[in-house]
Formats: C-alpha cells, sequence, structure tokens
C-alpha cells in the first residue's frame, strides 16, 4: 500500500500534445486523425543520405533512453518516424509533419528542416521524453498537419566567452537548448578586455597570457583551434552557424596587455579584471595594428567554415571618430579578404558598412533618433540589420530588481517586455525587407556557469526564437505566455533551471 503513495509511477499522459502548443508558433497546424503512438516495434526510417540518417540517428539518441525502445535507423520498412528530403515549397529550414495513426513523416527540402521538424517532435511528445531513464509514457503525437517556414533567416544567440569563460562542453550544452527552439546562429564573443578565448598561432601571447583571467581574476582560459573546431562541429550537427567576434578598435584590453606594440605608447597595460567598458583602442595610426588584425582574421576565417565574421565596433569610446571610420575602412576589406562577410555591432554604421554588412542594432527604445537614423540610412543603402534590442533580448539583463544574477544598465526586462515586440516595425524608418533577423546576447559579467546561463536565458530565449521564427500575426502574448507555461515541464526533465515569472501561469508544471 506505501508503494502506491510513495513509489507510484506518473500517471501516463491521456491525451496528446496538441500541434498548436509548439514554440516557436508554427506557420500552420491542422489537427485531426488519430494520434500515433511510438512502439517498442517503431523504426526511423531515413532516406539514402548522410545527412538525413544523421538527423535520424540524432532523434534516436533523444528517444531511447526514455522510451527504452530500440528504434532502429534504417531506410527499410515502413510506417514509423520517416524523415524525408523532397523538394516542396519548404525553403532552406521549412518542414511538414504529417502525424497519423501508422505513423510520422518529416518532409523537408533541406537537412536543416528535418532537424528543425525534429525538434517539433519533440514538442508534441510528453515532456518525459527528455530523460535519460526509461519512462513510463505512453509515448503518443496528436494527429494532423503542421507546415511551417521561418519568418526570418537569422535567429541568433550571442554567448560572451570573455568576460567569464565557458568551457567547450558548456557551450555544447547550451547549443543544445538553442536547438530545440530552432536558433540557427551561435555568435561567440570571443575577445574582450577581460580575457582572449581563441588560440592564434602567429600572435601566441593571445591566448596564453591575454586568456588567463577573467571578470573577478579567476583563471580563465582560451579555446585550442581544436576546441574550437568541435565546437563549430557539434554546432553544425545542431544546424546552428557559428559567428566569431573578435571585438575591435575598443574592448582590446587583453590584446593590448598582450603585445606592447599594439598601443600607441607602446607599453603594455596590465591585464584587466574589472567590468568598465570604453576604455581600450587599438593603434589605429601604426601599421603592426593592421598585421595583427591581418593575423587573426585569417586564422580565424579558415577555422570558421560559416559566412560570417563579427568585428564588434561598440563602445570604442577612446577611439576618435576619425580614427574609428579609418580603422573600420581599413578592417573591412581585410574581412572580405578571407571569405568572410562582415558583421558588426550598429556603429559599424558610423563609418561607411561594407557591401552586403550587417549591423546588429543593440540600442535602447529610448536611443536618440540621430542613431536610429544612421542605422536606417545604412540600411536603406544595402546594410541588412539583426535586431537584438538590449532592453528587449539582452539575456543578462535582471528580469526584476530582485534578480540575483545579470545587469540592468538597460532596465528590467520581464518575459513579456522581451516578448512583446515585432521586430519587422521596430525601427519605423529600417525597410523590412532589411530586418535580417534576431539575436539574444549573453553578456557574461555575473555568470559563472552553466546553471547561470539558463536561468537568465529561460524563460526568455524561447520567446525571442518566436520573434524570428513566427510570422508577425501569429504573435500574441496572451496565447504565447500558456504555451510558454507548457514548456516548463520539459525544462524541468532535462535539468534546466529558470525563472519562474508570475507573468506566466505556470500553473502546476515546474518546480
Amino acid at each position: 500500500m506505501a508503494a502506491s503513495v510513495t513509489g507510484a509511477a506518473p500517471t501516463p499522459q491521456a491525451s496528446p500534445t496538441p500541434l498548436d502548443r509548439v514554440v516557436p508558433a508554427p506557420a500552420s497546424a491542422d489537427p485531426g486523425g488519430s494520434p500515433y503512438r511510438i512502439t517498442r516495434g517503431t523504426h526511423i526510417r531515413v532516406d539514402g543520405s548522410r545527412e538525413a540518417r544523421g538527423v535520424g540517428e540524432y532523434l534516436a539518441r533523444i528517444l531511447r533512453p526514455s522510451t527504452g525502445y530500440r528504434l532502429p535507423v534504417t531506410a527499410q520498412g515502413a510506417g514509423g518516424i520517416r524523415l524525408r528530403l523532397a523538394e516542396g515549397p519548404f525553403g532552406a529550414e521549412g518542414y511538414r509533419l504529417d502525424s497519423g495513426r501508422h505513423g510520422v513523416t518529416i518532409t523537408a527540402a533541406r537537412p536543416a528542416g528535418l532537424f528543425h521538424g525534429v525538434q517539433t517532435l519533440r514538442q508534441l511528445l510528453p515532456a518525459a521524453v527528455e530523460k535519460d531513464s526509461v519512462q513510463p509514457g505512453p509515448w503518443l503525437v496528436a494527429g494532423g498537419t503542421i507546415t511551417d517556414t521561418p519568418r526570418y533567416g537569422w535567429r541568433g544567440a550571442m554567448l560572451d566567452v570573455s568576460r567569464h569563460f565557458f568551457t567547450v562542453d558548456q557551450v555544447k550544452r547550451y547549443i543544445d537548448q538553442l536547438a530545440l527552439y530552432k536558433i540557427n546562429k551561435l555568435h561567440l564573443h570571443l575577445s574582450d578586455d577581460q580575457g582572449w578565448r581563441i588560440a592564434v598561432d602567429s600572435w601566441p601571447r593571445l591566448a596564453t597570457y591575454g586568456g588567463s583571467t577573467e571578470v573577478g581574476g579567476g583563471p580563465g582560459g582560451y579555446y585550442t583551434k581544436a576546441d574550437y573546431k568541435e565546437i563549430v562541429r557539434y554546432a553544425a550537427s545542431r544546424y546552428l552557424e557559428v559567428v566569431p567576434e573578435i571585438d575591435m578598435p575598443g574592448h582590446t584590453n587583453a590584446a593590448l596587455a598582450s603585445y606592447a606594440d599594439l598601443n600607441c605608447d607602446g607599453v603594455a597595460p596590465p591585464l584587466y579584471t574589472g567590468t568598465e567598458v570604453g576604455f581600450s583602442s587599438l593603434c589605429v595610426g601604426k601599421e603592426i595594428t593592421y598585421d595583427f588584425v591581418d593575423d587573426v582574421i585569417r586564422e580565424l576565417a579558415a577555422l570558421t567554415p560559416g559566412r560570417y565574421l563579427h568585428i564588434g565596433g561598440d563602445e570604442a569610446h577612446s577611439t576618435s571618430h576619425e580614427d574609428f571610420v579609418t580603422f573600420m575602412d581599413r578592417v573591412q576589406p581585410i574581412v572580405a579578404k578571407y571569405g568572410k562577410t562582415v558583421v558588426g555591432w550598429h556603429q559599424l554604421t558610423g563609418a561607411t558598412p561594407a557591401k552586403g554588412a550587417l549591423a546588429q542594432y543593440w540600442g535602447l527604445d529610448g536611443t536618440s533618433a540621430e542613431e536610429k537614423e544612421r542605422v536606417a540610412e545604412a540600411a536603406r543603402n544595402g546594410t541588412g540589420v539583426i535586431l537584438s534590442p538590449a532592453d528587449r533580448v539582452y539575456l543578462d539583463m535582471k528580469y526584476t530588481k530582485e534578480t540575483p544574477l545579470g545587469l540592468s544598465w538597460a532596465g528590467y526586462v520581464e518575459v513579456k517586455r522581451s516578448y512583446d515586440w515585432d521586430p519587422g516595425a521596430y525601427l519605423p524608418e529600417v525597410p523590412e525587407n532589411a530586418v535580417r533577423g534576431v539575436e539574444a546576447p549573453m553578456w557574461s559579467e555575473t555568470l559563472e556557469n552553466s546553471g547561470h546561463i539558463e536561468f537568465m536565458a529561460f524563460p526568455r530565449l524561447p520567446g525571442v526564437a518566436e520573434l524570428g521564427w513566427s510570422s508577425a500575426a501569429s504573435l500574441d502574448w496572451e496565447r504565447y505566455k500558456v504555451r510558454l507555461a507548457a514548456q516548463a515541464e520539459r525544462w524541468d526533465a532535462l535539468g534546466i533551471d529558470y525563472y519562474r515569472s508570475p507573468q506566466v501561469p505556470w500553473g502546476g508544471t515546474g518546480k
């Protein structure tokens, strides 16, 4: 009798998760017909491509521990879960999911679409599917069809590994969490005043000395080239493109401390472990500065298969406007020389952005009209815009004044505020077709481990992902907060800590 009180198995989910409960909201969800039940006899069927098989194996690795089923990945048979590449109106990342009594089929034109469809399938299964031990099930997928394509091609998250260093495994953990919500860009902030985090063979002290500390004076750390390649490989297996950032000409104290010649006076400053900004600058007038930039970009570009390289450009308060323009005019062609497209913080628009460059806007609702107009003028002249307004989507901003982690210079950013805006209309003078997407930065002045990252990312990150993926017409806070609340049980199963915002009707879910 005692077992029925203390040791009983959880009550099985009586009905499958509705198709419209997914985050980000799909383009269309048409329920109908009988659900599909994953059983001991279920196979994961893939076509002959290596990419489809890779997505199938990824799905199997998620499902096997919790179901206890073998779930062989095979090109043979009928029924079960089928991953299918076929031409159709899906674009590079869209998919269709069809579910019925005899199976679930995910169809996409490209492997990324199959992968995103698998994320939707995960959310249609009970949250216990995410656990790493056998759960009771049943494993039902609601019947019907989801057809889905993203609104924007850039749906990013930035992780600052410079203020505090995060290991390869910690970065991988965050990548897995980003993938669940169809994020497709991982922007790594690899250098700042407090630490240089990537090995550069031609300038070895950048990593060994410049990477030897962090905010508060901890041991810091850096990625070897093999480490960085592993992050890139792992991100690619989750269909995220790594966008590396070397912030310059400001935010460069770690480099200036490592090599005295990069300073105008030839004197290296001490390493820095505080949190002030705007005090450092590469010496714009010295030719060695551009040898340094060329070497760093050459080596980093060679390690980075993605299209983009971020050159920072923000808070260069110790660089005159004239010098800033001179520097950007010299550096942007170096990025192009090594086959990459420039991304910069929106201060890049104070110079002349290179053809095809992207400007990442991090201003506030209250940023001056003059600064917004500079961004808008660049956008009208062909510069793409990534939206990262700090008082909306900086994930390191405190939720409320009581939040133990984070900063508040951009104000307090509760969950509703981070979600309740339209990227296409946020900067009214920027043409909507210039908006490439959204990105949620996570600065790490106060963040030291994965638990800290997760508490600040959840529950805001899924909302930013929805802003990037879902149509403007589907963005509705009152409906979204209900779908968001339903995610808590999944976060519990995944071991993700999160902020239990009073704005979200968590109900009986969560801790």
